[in-house]
């Protein structure tokens, strides 16, 4: 079948689900790929009905599930599965399971799937760390991927045996973020990007400081969605609540110095700089050391921060910039003003006043514009707008 361009939105999962302790995780795991607009078909083995039963999973799903290589209704069920879905995925995924994949053994349902898939597929290891180092599962694994399967490494931990070790099936956002990458087009690919997020501090004395309300959603939704695509990518963000997305080199930085310090450190070699921090503009021009008595402040002098945006954009061999222009009121001017004075190649207008915009949401209503005009779109996803302001970078390299 021919494989989606922009994610699991519209596609078709085919999720096997095979006889691990941690089959008790795929009814999340069914939720979360249909909130990614995925719609999920489960295929269980007989061992993984002993911890999860099929109608929770036919619940979840809202399609039927499929256990039995003979005992289904529909003639051949192994093809018309196989034919009709984007991406295998199989999660957990057993040594036995991964042994038939590698072997071509086809005794069940499952395994016959896998043997008439050929689209892309994606494996979620899941076992006591003992199996998982054992060679031969080692073999395994590595000849599955010269075939083009991808794994998503398990995690170290306390596994369900009491032991601790590299076993636990990886996050569910881990293998939702590999399924979805999957279906990705590489349009990035060979490109490397820096990507800046979240707010910066400047710190007044050793617990105050200035700051804004940046959640850093945008900048790491452009981040895991730039690595979907193929990029090599350098997150540089500010204090955040976040998980940095899987796959991405991680800065954590405080200040709007260090952001700069990381970010000129970050540009060796880089293709372009997507500027979706909300740096401060401002800092105390002095730093009190200790706590300061808050009845001996009366004011507060304060200095310039360093612009990033401008000093990279002044330089004569420069990667690519896109650069954030939160403004309020629909006033497109003062983007188009920054777009120009920053040297920057596309500029995005957010409206922080539109209602389900700005810091703290996850939706965003946007204008991306260059030096050729501007588009405006609806309120979107941080993650669709993300795509946008990556497809926009990608077209200036086609």
């Amino acid at each position: 079948m021919k494989q989606k361009k922009k994610g699991l939105k519209n596609s078709a999962v085919l999720l096997g689900v095979t006889g691990s302790v941690a089959s008790y995780k795929a009814p999340d795991l069914v939720k979360a790929l249909k909130q990614e607009g995925a719609s999920v078909t489960v295929v269980m083995t007989d061992a993984s009905s002993r911890f999860v039963t099929p109608l929770s999973l036919e619940i979840a799903s809202g399609n039927r599930v499929y256990r039995g290589l003979f005992d289904e209704p529909v003639a051949a069920p192994h093809i018309s599965l196989a034919r009709d879905s984007d991406l295998m995925l199989v999660a957990p995924a057993t040594a036995n399971s991964i042994g038939k994949f590698a072997s071509g053994v086809a005794d069940d349902l499952l395994s016959t799937v896998y043997m008439a898939f050929r689209g892309k597929v994606v494996v979620a290891p899941a076992m006591n760390w003992r199996m998982y180092e054992h060679p031969t599962l080692q073999k395994n694994l590595e000849y599955l991927k010269s075939l083009g399967v991808e794994e998503v490494p398990p995690e170290e931990g306390r596994l369900a045996c009491g032991e601790e070790g590299r076993g636990r099936m990886a996050t569910i956002e881990r293998i939702v973020d590999a399924a979805s990458s999957a279906l990705t087009e590489k349009s990035l690919a060979g490109r490397k990007l820096v990507v800046t997020a979240g707010p910066t501090r400047e710190y007044m004395d050793a617990v105050r400081f200035m700051s804004n309300p940046s959640s850093g959603r945008m900048g790491y939704a452009i981040a895991r969605r730039a690595r979907r695509m193929g990029a090599e990518v350098t997150l540089v963000s500010g204090p955040s609540e976040l998980s940095p997305p899987g796959g991405v080199a991680f800065k954590a930085v405080e200040s709007a110095e260090e952001m700069r310090e990381a970010v000129l450190e970050s540009l060796k070699g880089a293709h372009a700089l997507i500027m979706a921090a909300a740096v401060g503009d401002f800092r105390p021009a002095v730093k009190a050391g200790g706590k300061t008595e808050k009845s001996k402040v009366v004011s507060i002098k304060v200095e310039r921060t360093p612009d990033i945006l401008a000093e990279v954009g002044r330089r004569k061999r420069r990667p690519v910039i896109v650069g954030f222009a939160a403004e309020a009121g629909g006033n497109l001017e003062r983007a188009r003003k920054k777009l120009r004075e920053k040297g920057a190649d596309i500029m995005v207008y957010n409206d922080i006043a539109a209602e389900g915009s700005g810091f703290g949401t996850d939706t965003n209503k946007v204008v991306i514009m260059d030096k050729g005009g501007a588009e405006e779109y609806p309120l979107l996803s941080k993650d669709e707008v993300a795509g946008l302001v990556l497809e926009r970078l990608a077209s200036l390299w086609a």
